[in-house]
């Protein structure tokens, strides 16, 4: 069943199919990867040059920054991209 915004498309498309979550996914975990280095740089670096960091944030503090980061971009991308396909697809009727 799926996705209805999966359903819409796909038949006056003949060529490789990519669904709608698939595309999702993918926009997700570009997000993530860009959001592991903008996150991982600033919280290393001040864990090395910040005495109160270099105190009070240890190895499982590090990963969830940064993890917290990650996770966050890849469902706010993979949301939106989803949801811009499901507005594209949709068929409203206007007249009523």
């Amino acid at each position: 069943m799926g996705i209805p915004s999966d359903d819409v498309g796909d038949k006056a498309f003949n060529g490789p199919q990519i669904s709608t979550t698939q595309e999702g996914v993918r926009e997700g975990v570009k997000a993530a990867c860009v959001a592991c280095v903008v996150a991982a740089i600033p919280t290393m670096a001040a864990v090395r040059f910040i005495p109160w960091a270099k105190a009070n944030l240890n190895y499982t503090a590090q990963a969830l920054i940064v993890s917290g980061a990650s996770v966050a971009a890849f469902f706010i991308a993979a949301d939106k991209t989803i949801l811009e396909h499901a507005r594209s697809n949709a068929r409203y009727d206007r007249t009523a």
